[in-house]
């Protein structure tokens, strides 16, 4: 299956592209947003991705633009350090599509599906430990706290529970091992959604420090934005969504209220962001039809006024279990 770029009208409507400005396409993947980008304006793009093997759609952009694009392998988190190595202060808009692309969920050597059997991998970039080193190194406990922090998986200790006593006779090493611990702990009546569906989501989100590169990339944002910029964010999970309402809220001098795993924002200096819009933007029953990945897609924009960014960060999940805790496989 080839990778749709969801909602990419309303993307470029809320972006707004023109001629003569710099764009961040944060989630280049398989480059359909910063195509529709340089497609829309005489402008130029610069592509960030931590994947490796996106490089050569990059290359192929980068001739067919006339190098009004350059793609740079980089979590999107460090989006101020790109731009200023490239020799820039600001730009003019970014967005980001978040969540894992239908390109790594289609390989089997990357272990993102249980649908392909495959090694236990989940790494976006390829280094670091993989989900293979979670599900062997941490405690029960904090797998517990994996699955239902980051999957929202009601049976997160039961599952846990198996996994630790699979595990004690035979490592995980593949995407259907997991997959097949995790259904006979959950348990019920096959249905549309694999029982392994939440529990899969939480690691690849654990592994590849999501949430924490959304926090990180947000206040980027906030700083390399000129005056006008605009950011466009487009989510996949509830939790993503809330850290971006959340930000955005407080950043344009509102409240966004909290939750059980998120605090409070309280009321800060000028306001640093204007929402485009109050709710979020849903994909139309037409678009799911014919992409059914963008089911669950959210898109949020906000345009930078001239106030200073914010200091200060948004302390997220104080209970979940740190990567650092975990060392990479040889």
């Amino acid at each position: 299956m080839s990778h749709v770029p969801v909602l990419l009208d309303e993307v470029l409507h809320a972006l707004e592209p023109r001629d003569g400005a710099l764009y961040i396409d944060g989630t280049f993947g398989a480059g359909g947003y910063s195509r529709a980008i340089l497609s829309a304006a005489n402008c130029r793009v610069l592509g960030i991705d931590r994947d490796p093997n996106v490089r050569p759609v990059g290359e192929d952009l980068k001739q067919a633009s006339g190098g009004r694009f350059v793609l740079v392998e980089a979590p999107f988190s460090a989006m101020k350090d790109v731009v200023r190595q490239s020799g820039g202060e600001t730009v003019d808009g970014i967005v980001l599509d978040l969540g894992v692309s239908s390109m790594q969920l289609d390989q089997a050597e990357r272990g993102f599906s249980f649908s392909r059997p495959g090694p236990l991998d989940m790494r976006m970039s390829g280094k670091g430990p993989s989900a293979a080193d979670a599900v062997a190194q941490l405690s029960e406990k904090e797998l517990a706290d994996i699955f239902f922090i980051y999957g929202d998986e009601k049976k997160s200790r039961r599952v846990a529970s198996f996994i630790v006593r699979q595990r004690a006779e035979v490592p995980f090493e593949t995407t259907d091992q997991l997959a097949e611990t995790v259904a006979r702990a959950i348990g019920g009546k096959p249905g549309k959604t694999h029982p392994a569906t939440r529990v899969f989501q939480a690691l690849r989100i654990f592994v590849n420090d999501e949430m924490g590169e959304l926090v990180r990339a947000l206040h980027a944002a906030e700083e390399l934005l000129s005056p006008l910029g605009r950011v466009v964010i487009v989510t996949f999970h509830s939790l993503e969504d809330r850290i971006v309402k959340t930000f955005f809220r407080a950043r344009a001098g509102m409240n966004a209220g909290g939750s059980r795993h998120m605090p409070e924002v309280e009321k800060g200096p000028e306001p640093s962001l204007r929402l485009l819009t109050r709710k979020a933007i849903e994909p139309s029953r037409e678009e799911v039809n014919v992409n059914p990945r963008a089911r669950s897609a959210r898109l949020r924009a906000a345009i930078r006024t001239d106030a200073p960014a914010w200091p200060g960060d948004i302390s997220l999940f104080p209970n979940a279990p740190s990567l650092d805790r975990l060392e990479a496989s040889s």
